[in-house]
């Protein structure tokens, strides 16, 4: 079975910025909300360039994704992009299906 993975790549607004001393324990309550959505965040990164963090979340099925993208919107700190992940091998699986 696949564990869902979701790469979130993430731009700090305006009052993310003017807050960003406040932002370790947003993190921190980000994590929180993925383990009581049934999933865990396993890394975080500050990260330069088009985007300012990326972090990675495992566990969550969809609707709890959705869930927990829109409850961190709602707090005006962030803007994200999310990706869905599949594993290599099991992308290559899939892969192996496609008809000639």
């Amino acid at each position: 079975m696949n564990i869902p993975t979701y790469i979130i790549l993430g731009q700090f607004t305006q009052k993310g910025i003017e807050e960003i001393k406040g932002n370790t324990e947003r993190v921190e309550h980000s994590k929180k909300l993925a383990k009581s959505l049934g999933g865990e965040m396993t890394s975080f990164y500050y990260t330069i360039g088009r985007y300012d963090f990326v972090s990675i979340v495992e566990g969550v099925n969809l609707d709890n994704a959705l869930q927990g993208l829109l409850m961190t919107g709602m707090g005006g700190y962030v803007r994200t992009e999310t990706l869905v992940a599949y594993p290599a091998d099991k992308g290559d699986e899939i892969i192996k299906r496609i008809p000639d």
